[in-house]
Order: structure tokens, then sequence, then C-alpha cells
């Protein structure tokens, strides 16, 4: 019989994780079980990948924000604090900014407009253009912002950002000053100790700020990048790719993921002969077309994945084959001849006309995309995905 499903993505659930668990166990156990209920079967070429956040329970990569604080103070001393480019995140950044404000006597908060850099908007691009605010070039006071535009509640989560993020590094007995710019030298007029807090732009950040003066330049992945009296840290990205866990403490990005993708990878050899692949899955990377936010706010989407995910899809079109090279021809002999020439196709088809329109992304960003979205943020309750049929095409029967 033809075979007429291709790709399936599953949701597996799990014990809830946590720390001191072993997450290789539990991930290869809970997909045989979920296999042994869903009624199919683990093949080669199977993908299994498993959330950062359990990964990073399991690990107990935990700090609290007087660790956070601590390492604020050991970096800045007394110095006022620039504080640029923050995301616009109850969950993210929010947290953080609670530390670092504990850690420092002063902030000048500057936030980028109309939006962060995951596309949290403070105000709508349009309503700049009717004010004539050139936000590229412009520098706005919190003064003048209000003037402009008054109190503006995000859509989704109705926080008024900047009132929030005041109130926040008040409440740490901190004092604060807030402007808006998207030139992060605007800053130095402010003060020369800065903490560049983007994410996927801190390198050009930190390197601009350091050629124009700046006296100290530190990003967030720089703070807890060691332990501070004993906390949890990522040598890698730091603070980069932290929730918040409780009011007083945060669980960071996991670190050292490469061996459990590997394990996780061997044990179902071992048990099924079947060779699949596994990675350790954050944010997507995907774009909301109308909150407009950039699902991206950790620092990769897969910090380790086994080796037959690296690369790009090297895939054809097939509506361009069937309107151009195969257009005279139609139903078994069309199929036919799309078929032959798939499993002739070139084994790298960049610059080919046969491959525009098709992803031209990295395999793991497209399934940490898939992994996401199958997994869901809330209560689903499915840490884990079990995904078949991705690297299959119109020839696999």
């Amino acid at each position: 019989m033809e075979r007429l499903i291709g790709t399936v993505s599953r949701g597996v659930r799990a014990p809830i994780i946590r720390e001191g668990d072993n997450i290789v166990d539990i991930v290869v156990d809970s997909v045989l079980k979920a296999s042994q209920a869903g009624g199919f079967e683990i093949a080669d070429h199977d993908i299994v990948a498993v959330t950062e956040a359990v990964v990073a329970r399991a690990q107990g990569i935990y700090a609290s924000i007087d660790h956070i604080a601590r390492d604020i103070k050991t970096k800045f001393e007394d110095e006022t604090i620039g504080v640029i480019f923050p995301i616009l995140s109850r969950n993210r950044f929010a947290i953080c900014l609670k530390g670092i404000a504990r850690g420092a006597k002063k902030i000048v908060l500057m936030l980028s407009y109309p939006s962060d850099e995951v596309g949290n908007h403070l105000i709508d691009i349009d309503m700049l253009d009717e004010k004539g605010v050139d936000p590229y070039k412009n520098l706005l006071t919190e003064q003048q912002f209000r003037e402009l535009f008054g109190i503006v509640k995000h859509p989704f989560t109705g926080v008024d950002y900047i009132e929030y993020y005041r109130g926040l590094i008040e409440e740490q007995g901190c004092e604060v000053e807030i402007v808006l710019a998207n030139d992060c030298r605007k800053i130095l007029d402010y003060t020369q100790n800065v903490l560049c807090c983007d994410i996927h732009s801190r390198a050009r950040t930190k390197r601009i700020l350091k050629a124009n003066g700046a006296a100290k330049v530190y990003g967030l992945d720089d703070i807890l990048s060691t332990s501070v009296d004993g906390s949890g840290f990522n040598e890698n990205y730091g603070l980069l790719g932290s929730n918040k866990a409780t009011e007083e403490s945060i669980k960071l990005f996991p670190r050292n993921c490469q061996p459990i993708v590997d394990d996780i990878s061997r044990i179902f050899f071992e048990k099924t002969g079947k060779k699949v692949e596994v990675m350790v899955y954050g944010d997507g990377a995907f774009k909301d077309p109308i909150g407009k936010i950039w699902e991206l706010a950790d620092p990769v989407v897969s910090p380790a994945y086994t080796a037959g995910l690296e690369g790009q899809p090297n895939e054809i079109k097939l509506k361009y084959l069937a309107d151009n090279d195969f257009s005279h021809l139609s139903g078994d002999a069309l199929k036919e001849a799309i078929s032959n020439y798939i499993k002739n196709k070139d084994s790298d088809l960049v610059g080919n006309m046969v491959s525009q329109g098709t992803t031209p992304r990295r395999l793991t960003d497209l399934i940490g995309s898939l992994c996401d979205l199958t997994s869901g943020s809330g209560d689903k309750g499915t840490p884990i995905i079990h995904i078949q049929g991705y690297f299959d095409n119109y020839t696999n029967m």
C-alpha cells in the first residue's frame, strides 16, 4: 500500500522532573513507553528532542537574585550602570533586573523602541511616524516618551513595561533613570559602565561600546558565567536563556548537553537497534504575524545535538518541477518523473533554481521550531518530542 503519511511530531508526556533526576533515562523510558501506548515503533532517523528547561532542572542549574546582585557588585562596584537593550519580559528579564538592581546604586535603563530585540512592542511604529520620531536617531527621555505617547500597555500582557521595570528597580533601593534609544553609544552620555542585555546582537554592541571609550562593558552572558558563592552558572551564556523559577531565583540555560544527547542516542540503539538523532531545544525561531514577537529569546535554538542533525535541508521544490521541467506531464508519468529527479538530485542544491522557495535554515533551527510549537509553553506536560519522517521525501514508500 502506498505510504500517505509524511512527517509526524508527537509530544511525549514525562514525569515532573526534579533536580538530580537522570534525564537520559527519563527521556528514553518515556519515549519507549509512549511507543507502546501509542502503537508506533522507533525507526532509524527518528528524532527525539528534549526541552532545555527540564535538562537544566535535572542539572540543578539555579541561582538566587542575591547571587546576581553579588556578581553585579563585583563587576561594577558602586558605578552607575547603563543597562541597555533588555527584552520586555516578566519571565525572562524582569527577574534578572531585580538582581541587577539589588547590586547597583543607580541604573540608567535604556530601552530599544518601538520594540525590543525579539519583537515585543513598546509602541506601534505608525505612532512614531505620526509624531515624526526617528527611532534610529532620536533618544527619548521617559518624560518625552510620555508626552508623545502617554501610557502604552503591551497588547498581550497588559503591562506598561516602562513603569513595570521602573518599579522593579526602585523596589530594590536603586535609583533609576529611563531613556529610549537604538544607538548603543547614546548610553555613554550617561555612564561609561554598561551591561549589554541584548541577546543575538550582543557581540556587536560590546564591540561598538569598547571602540567608543566605555570603561566597563559586560553582557548578560558575563553575569553568572562562573559560580558565585556556590550558585549555578553557565560558562557560555551566563544569564542568557534563564527563566524565572521563583520570586527570588532563576533557572539558567543548561550546561554540557552534548554527553546527554549522545547518551540518549546510544541507549536507544542498545534497546531498539535503531539510530535515533537527539537534540536539546529551547525557543523556536519563528515570528508571530499579529503580535510581531520573534520567539527566539534563548541564545541558541539548540545547545547540543547529534551529528545527523548538522547542516541544512537539501530539498527541491516540487511545484517548481511540476510547473517548469515537467509541465507537459500529468498523473503517474508526472509522479514518476519527479520521483526520479529526487532520487538523482545533486548532493548540494545551494544556488540551484529547483531549490528556490525551500527554507534556507539549519536543521536544528527548523526542528527546534517544530518541537517548540508541539510542546507549547504551558500545561501540556510534553517536554519530550518524538518526530518521525522528517528526513523522508516524496520517494519514500
